[in-house]
């Protein structure tokens, strides 16, 4: 089975970076494209990040570009651009994108509309293979060789397979599932849940209380997600549970860090301010929520983080809304899964 030999990264951020590194161990030719012309001068000249990647030496052969047309010719293409600038990006490499894989390795809902990174790809590059690649990854990790395990998913197992072969490494493992869906919810919505994971550290509420907000938190993903069609066995893997056990468990998720700097009692402004990364959990909550109300997915963990966010309900409020919800059975059906279309025979 060939490789994809060329690899282009889209975006130059924290996760962009650690995947052009280790597209690069695994013996890949890697462009990177970034926004900023110092970052793409600080890369090909100094080989480090020091901005979004500090302390991580880049490998002489990783080339970075701001040329659109250089970085859309390599054989797979890798979009890791933050969910709100997901679509102008797309819109921008476009043109230059033709029957290749473009695997979407951004987490979220895009902020105005609710939609995911795929819904976006499907409208933008319509002749693009599109694939997503998700699952339990610090950035720093992945660049250092440290071990990890990812799940890819592509309709075709063919070209999911290829992609793992790309990417993976001896460090590095990859899975394919055909669930592209799935990934993408259990990453969109891990990143909500860890602000409410860290809402609960930063308020000191205890260890107990951060396990009962993961488990009813993943309670709340698998309910969300099987409604909207995702696979339970998805939502329970790499790319649902295994994801947001890291996010909801460590400070350099920068969603779980985020909610423990709202519950230690600073605005969400400042928090903002003092930072360059982004963290998607922000713009997913709205979206989730929007989303809950129409197919009638109670989501009250979601909630809370979303009215928190949006400055309509005070944290220690929040907090009692959940505490004070009516007893009930802990073991709820999953939601029902919307029908799959029948496919249309010749």
């Amino acid at each position: 089975m060939a490789d994809y030999q060329n690899i282009g990264v889209i975006g130059a951020g924290a996760w962009g970076t650690a995947l052009a590194v280790a597209a690069g161990r695994a013996g890949r030719d890697v462009t990177i494209w970034a926004y900023e012309p110092e970052t793409v001068q600080e890369i090909n000249h100094n080989h480090e990040n020091h901005i979004y990647l500090p302390g991580v030496k880049l490998d002489r052969k990783l080339r970075a570009t701001a040329k659109v047309e250089e970085a859309a010719s390599a054989d797979l293409i890798l979009m890791v651009v933050p969910s709100q600038f997901f679509r102008s990006v797309a819109q921008e490499f476009a043109p230059h994108i033709n029957n290749k894989p473009v695997i979407i390795c951004t987490k979220g809902f895009e902020e105005d509309t609710g939609v995911l990174m795929s819904d976006i790809l499907g409208k933008t590059m319509r002749k693009a293979t599109v694939g997503v690649l998700a699952g339990p990854s610090f950035a720093s990790e992945i660049a250092r060789g440290m071990p990890a395990a990812l799940t890819v998913a592509t309709r075709d197992e063919v070209v999911g397979l290829r992609v793992a072969n790309a990417m993976g490494s001896r460090t590095l493992r990859l899975y394919w599932s055909d669930d592209t869906l799935g990934l993408q919810i259990g990453g969109a919505i891990k990143n909500v849940l860890a602000i409410a994971a860290g809402i609960v550290a930063g308020r000191q509420l205890g260890d107990n209380a951060r396990a009962g907000i993961i488990t009813r938190g993943f309670a709340e993903l698998i309910r969300f997600g099987v409604a909207m069609g995702a696979k339970p066995e998805t939502l329970t893997g790499l790319s649902g549970l295994g994801d947001m056990i890291l996010t909801c468990s460590s400070e350099q998720s920068r969603n779980m860090s985020l909610g423990k700097a709202l519950g230690e009692g600073k605005t969400l402004e400042d928090i903002l301010g003092s930072r360059r990364s982004v963290s998607e959990g922000m713009y997913s909550a709205a979206a989730a929520v929007a989303l809950g109300e129409e197919k009638g997915i109670e989501l009250p963990i979601c909630n809370a983080v979303r009215a928190i966010l949006a400055g309509e309900m005070d944290i220690d409020d929040a907090i009692g809304a959940i505490l004070s919800r009516p007893f009930r059975n802990e073991a709820e059906p999953f939601a029902k899964a919307p029908p799959r279309r029948k496919k249309k025979t010749a």
